[in-house]
């Protein structure tokens, strides 16, 4: 491809997105393929001679978006959204034309500069002290990983690393039963295994009760085995959950271990004082996590990783061959010590273009809305006969379940029929889950584009296709 050829097919992609942008409203909002039909259109070898930049770019447009699911759809009220502003997109054209590889303040003077800057903008914007330092993961599973690194390198008096686990002393971390299976992971790959993660009992209120936290530390140290750190939930995936934040952590600094907050879609909503009250004490933590790609806007990938002593992240996680020292400059900060990848993306670009195109008070008026829309819509459906609602708003999210007047109805296999029929029906997407040992389905509102008349067609989806079930 020359250089004219390159102007004119990235002019064409830069259409492409635009158009498709401004039409996606009107796609079915989850994919309506069967598993292989994409693969069936795809040749079963490479090719061997080089194949035009027409051919490829009208095959794109045949195969790929017809089997994609819109996470850009104004409807999407599954998972937790996964934004990608408009200035977010941008930016992210930009970065991938400039293609840097930003691991060391070196190979990327900019990308390392303006990530700094990116993560104190961030700081202030949620409300967390001066004091906090950060770095911008790929994904907040990541950012829990490193923390549970770091967890077990300082339980461990940094011998983890050196000498590995075998003959140390069992760690173990603690967490509501609430919280992501991210921590779980977390736990398998650092090596200290799924059945020394204490899974604490939540209250009325869906949060870690403080009296088993403290009753399964000092157990744990009565039977010989090494508390390391505690891991506080804000927003929980299935429900919102919010633990208790300052009283984790000041359990967590009673016991002299390390303590993270998974904030990850919640922590978003920070940028709005009034909501502050949710994770109360953060600035207690030794670590929390938030993701601006989910509520703020930036595509992803971009998870922002607080820290309070940047030392000891480092201190687990660096690694300086020959290679990748930079010699004759002091104090750099270079980004692969604080993560477990070398190769890093610019990822501090989108947050830039993000936070200048919207300015905090555009971005607060996004999320006050979502959460408006969400409490008004929990309050159109408890009121219908058919439907209760199920947990309550938290922030955006709340659960519901369709519970018509026949008793005999098998009311967990009927609500799945629900999600399926929704998703199928293609006007609005959302996902169900299991709480308290019933299967209900999810709401969340967080689209970065959706307006009130989105949740609108949410309630009329809900009820007519729930009701034309039972005919």
């Amino acid at each position: 491809m020359n250089k004219d050829e390159f102007r004119h097919w990235s002019h064409r992609a830069a259409d492409w997105a635009a158009d498709y942008r401004e039409s996606v409203a009107q796609r079915p909002v989850r994919a309506q393929t069967e598993p292989g039909n994409i693969a069936s259109l795809i040749d079963a070898s490479p090719p061997e001679e080089a194949q035009p930049m027409q051919r490829i770019f009208a095959d794109f447009e045949r195969i790929v978006p017809d089997g994609m699911t819109h996470w850009q759809h104004p409807r999407f009220f599954a998972y937790f959204p996964s934004n990608a502003a408009p200035a977010a997109v941008i930016a992210e054209q930009l970065a991938g034309a400039m293609a840097a590889q930003c691991m060391l303040w070196q190979t990327s003077p900019a990308a390392t500069e303006l990530e700094i800057a990116m993560i104190d903008w961030l700081r202030q914007a949620v409300g967390l002290p001066e004091g906090f330092k950060g770095v911008l993961q790929d994904t907040a599973s990541t950012a829990t990983l490193c923390a549970v690194l770091t967890m077990r390198e300082t339980a461990l008096d940094w011998r983890g690393n050196q000498a590995g686990l075998t003959g140390q002393p069992a760690l173990r971390i603690y967490a509501s039963t609430r919280t992501h299976s991210s921590v779980d992971k977390a736990l398998w790959v650092a090596g200290i295994g799924q059945d020394n993660l204490v899974k604490i009992p939540t209250d009325e209120n869906f949060a870690m009760r403080m009296d088993e936290l403290r009753a399964a530390i000092a157990r744990d140290r009565a039977n010989g085995l090494v508390p390391a750190g505690v891991v506080a939930c804000v927003g929980g995936t299935s429900i919102g959950a919010m633990d208790d934040v300052r009283e984790v952590c000041l359990v967590a600094r009673e016991a002299g271990i390390y303590s993270h907050v998974d904030a990850a879609w919640a922590g978003s909503a920070m940028i709005c004082p009034e909501y502050r009250h949710f994770w109360d004490g953060a600035e207690l933590a030794d670590s929390i996590v938030l993701n601006p790609h989910k509520w703020l806007g930036a595509s992803m990938e971009c998870s922002a990783h607080f820290v309070r002593e940047p030392e000891t992240l480092v201190k687990t996680l660096a690694i300086q061959p020959e290679y990748l020292k930079t010699h004759g400059k002091d104090g750099l900060v270079n980004f692969s010590e604080w993560s477990v990848q070398l190769g890093r993306r610019f990822r501090a670009l989108k947050l830039w273009f993000l936070l200048r195109a919207y300015g905090l008070q555009g971005l607060r008026e996004r999320i006050h809305n979502h959460v408006a829309w969400a409490e008004q819509l929990a309050l159109r459906l408890g009121a219908e006969r058919d439907f209760e609602i199920t947990t309550a708003p938290i922030l955006s999210l709340f659960s519901f379940r369709y519970k018509p007047d026949d008793a005999s109805t098998d009311l967990d296999a009927l609500n799945l029929r629900l999600v399926n029929a929704i998703n199928d029906d293609g006007r609005i997407y959302l996902t169900q889950t299991s709480h308290d040992g019933r299967l209900v389905v999810r709401f969340v509102a967080g689209q970065f584009d959706a307006q009130e008349s989105d949740v609108e067609i949410a309630f009329d989806t809900i009820c007519e296709v729930a009701r034309a079930l039972q005919r």
